[in-house]
């Protein structure tokens, strides 16, 4: 253990490795608190304050009167150059990804979408409400913008499957560039319903606007990411 460590974080991390490397399956209940007091010879409330951060960050499920077990992997999504949809980043990792659109609708450029997509004030632009899941649980919540003009009449069929896809098929417009912001939020009451999670719960909150070849902005998306679900990838070639 490190000087600067504490003793709870030194137990976490020693815990998140035995997790990582599968010592500890999927599913399989770990140690009791009391055994684990005794693994490494601390107090209780030491345990408790480690488990509990593994619990708030998806690593592991408590469930009163049976004890605590190690929860399913996090989906991964890649942050790198890809191409592949959701669904197949998902099949890889041996789920099932499904896309739910919760509503279409067209609703004027505020000031907002006039910044973000280079559009008049009050052009029209169509609100796509998705949620993605897998195997049958959401896993992001997203709201996308795109500008009537460049795609007009986007339909249920088009959202449901991938919208860059649909867009180059249906529309002739490829994405060639997307800018992407990472931060922490979370959840609030309309995120929670759609992700199925606890108030507050933390969430990775990304804001993406996706360009065309020519640099015209044809999208921006605000997601909402469950923070105990998921996790991210990035590769850097040099």
């Amino acid at each position: 253990m490190e000087k600067t460590q504490s003793l709870h974080a030194y137990i976490k991390e020693e815990l998140l490795d035995r997790i990582k490397s599968r010592k500890y399956l999927p599913g399989e209940k770990i140690p009791t608190e009391l055994e684990l007091c005794k693994d490494f010879d601390v107090s209780r409330t030491t345990v408790r304050t480690a488990l509990n951060q593994l619990t708030l960050e998806g690593y592991l499920n408590r469930i009163q009167g049976k004890g605590t077990f190690v929860a399913e992997q996090k989906v991964k999504q890649a942050l790198s150059n890809t191409i592949k949809r959701y669904s197949d980043q998902i099949a890889v990792q041996g789920k099932k990804g499904a896309v739910t659109v919760v509503d279409i609708s067209v609703v004027p450029a505020n000031d907002i979408l006039t910044q973000t997509l280079e559009v008049p004030l009050n052009a029209p632009i169509q609100r796509i409400e998705r949620v993605r899941k897998a195997d049958g649980e959401p896993t992001q919540y997203e709201i996308a913008y795109i500008p009537w003009d460049v795609a007009p009449g986007i339909k249920e069929s088009h959202a449901a499957t991938s919208l860059y896809a649909s867009l180059a098929d249906a529309f002739q417009v490829r994405i060639a560039k997307t800018i992407e912001t990472i931060e922490i939020t979370l959840a609030d009451e309309r995120t929670s319903r759609h992700l199925q999670c606890e108030e507050d719960l933390p969430c990775f909150y990304m804001e993406t606007i996706a360009e065309d070849a020519d640099g015209k902005k044809v999208e921006f998306s605000r997601s909402y990411y469950r923070g105990d679900k998921t996790n991210f990838t990035i590769e850097r070639k040099y």
